[in-house]
């Protein structure tokens, strides 16, 4: 029986040696511009601006906390409200990770993460089934953190899952700081995600589903 470390050691040769998996997305609306790169073997670096500054700390701790390279622009119309910038830029992460993963051949295809975050606690679990569900509760019951509305941070998660055809849970255990408590989750998420999207050794050719798609 091979040791642990021998099977890191394996996974890792493996994915050095795979061609990295990277997509763009450029989406164009009447209330939103978006220029996104990511690439899912990064190093956890970013560059994010959507005007929310709040919601790009969310994202560049997305990116870290999943080890993915994330280029991500947007220009949406603020002035009316930030429901299109969230909402779009969620979809928009969501195709890309679509994109970037092909046919889904090869990876675990589901991951969850139990993060902590001092007195919080967040459970996210992801699976890139080829369908759209979300449930998400992040248990914040004020109207602003920072300078993010919070209940867009729901219409995030649900633009993720219907652009990479995913199901997305995330759920907020218990906390005290309403900042935290998003934190948590989007941490929770980004490496629930990085598991969901890792390369399975034992199955590298195979699809993971007996419908032979997804």
């Amino acid at each position: 029986m091979k040791s642990l470390s021998v099977m890191e050691n394996e996974i890792e040769s493996m994915t050095e040696s795979a061609p990295l998996r990277s997509a763009e997305i450029m989406r164009h609306t009447t209330e939103t511009t978006i220029v996104l790169r990511l690439t899912i073997e990064g190093k956890g670096q970013y560059q994010v601006r959507t005007g929310i500054r709040f919601f790009d700390h969310m994202l560049e701790l997305f990116a870290r906390h999943g080890g993915f390279d994330l280029e991500l622009s947007c220009k949406g119309d603020l002035d009316v409200d930030q429901h299109h910038t969230v909402e779009d830029v969620g979809i928009a992460l969501g195709e890309a990770f679509d994109r970037a993963l092909g046919d889904r051949r090869g990876i675990l295809r589901a991951g969850y993460f139990v993060m902590p975050m001092d007195e919080t606690l967040a459970v996210a679990a992801v699976d890139m089934s080829g369908r759209t569900a979300y449930v998400v509760d992040t248990a914040v019951r004020t109207r602003l953190v920072g300078d993010l509305q919070s209940e867009l941070v729901t219409d995030f998660f649900e633009g993720f899952a219907r652009g990479a055809r995913a199901n997305v849970h995330v759920k907020v255990m218990y906390g005290r700081s309403n900042h935290h408590k998003i934190e948590a989750s989007f941490k929770a998420f980004a490496r629930a995600l990085r598991g969901a999207c890792s390369r399975d050794r034992q199955m590298a050719k195979l699809l993971p589903s007996t419908k032979g798609l997804l």
